[in-house]
């Protein structure tokens, strides 16, 4: 027995009905691609034709009608599913990935991101690890980095900016503290490993590293918007150009489709937007 992805026949359906791919991708938010894609991933699980492809559109083969027949069957059974479902107040998951310093930038500020009446909710994944958004691992990501897969869409938001932070209980400690070298895997994690001053603690994490600065063990390169929105901390020095980089949000090329992931990223760049000068290290915060 064959197996058959009802993801593909949920497609196979919406082409049928509309005789085109973009018909099909616009009913399904999709895109006109991968509606083709997986109508030639159907055929060869099916080994049959279901379509004879036209400059005016798509048309159903003999095989291609005998199966809408089935698949119209089977559409009606999963819709009784799916208002069983909506009765029961189900809404989408809208994952996000995010490191440490900007998720609990973005859980400050949920209420920009979410509200009671969004038929959607939002899922944090806090990590320093890049999870897979190839294979959907969430919806979202962000990051410093422009992804370079063809299977990924990438938009950009804000200038991200470095700088050394102390505690203000410590105004004149000159020691450092660091991610270890096995775990630094950014510029800024490296660049503290190349400078002269001692570094006194090492931390696996972020977060860690975080609190070694607020608790005065030494200076920890942190980024602005983290350092400058934390009342315990002072700039132990200015800004590291070499060192800013550009923040994007990452999705896969069908996610992106999604309704519930438009609105999360348009919400995401707007609330960026507004706080550009504080991701910028222009610190829009008193100091006093």
């Amino acid at each position: 027995m064959k197996n058959i992805d009802w993801g593909d026949l949920r497609f196979f359906v919406a082409v049928a009905k509309a005789g085109s791919l973009s018909g099909a991708a616009a009913a399904l938010n999709s895109s006109a691609a991968t509606a083709g894609r997986r109508m030639v991933a159907l055929e060869q699980t099916l080994g049959r034709p279901l379509f004879v492809r036209q400059q005016t559109g798509y048309q159903l083969t003999t095989d291609g009608r005998v199966l809408l027949d089935k698949a119209l069957a089977m559409e009606s059974g999963a819709q009784s599913i799916r208002d069983w479902l909506a009765t029961d107040g189900a809404r989408s998951m809208v994952r996000i990935s995010a490191g440490t310093g900007t998720a609990n930038f973005l859980a400050a500020n949920f209420a920009k991101l979410w509200t009671p009446d969004d038929p959607f909710r939002i899922a944090f994944k806090t990590t320093e690890a890049k999870l897979d958004i190839a294979h959907r691992e969430v919806e979202i990501g962000v990051r410093n980095i422009r992804p370079e897969s063809p299977n990924l869409a990438a938009r950009r938001t804000v200038t991200v900016a470095q700088a050394p932070f102390r505690a203000r209980t410590h105004p004149s400690i000159d020691q450092w503290v660091a991610i270890t070298p096995e775990d630094a895997s950014t510029r800024s994690a490296r660049w503290v490993h190349e400078q002269p001053g001692v570094v006194v603690a090492w931390a696996n994490t972020a977060r860690t590293l975080h609190e070694l600065v607020r608790t005065g063990v030494g200076i920890g390169l942190l980024p602005c918007f983290v350092g400058d929105r934390d009342p315990l901390l002072e700039r132990a020095g200015d800004t590291i150009d070499e060192l800013s980089s550009h923040q994007w949000l990452v999705m896969h090329n069908d996610d992106r489709q999604r309704s519930d992931v438009r609105t999360v990223v348009e919400r995401l760049v707007t609330l960026s937007e507004k706080h550009r000068a504080l991701f910028a290290g222009a610190r829009p915060f008193a100091d006093g």
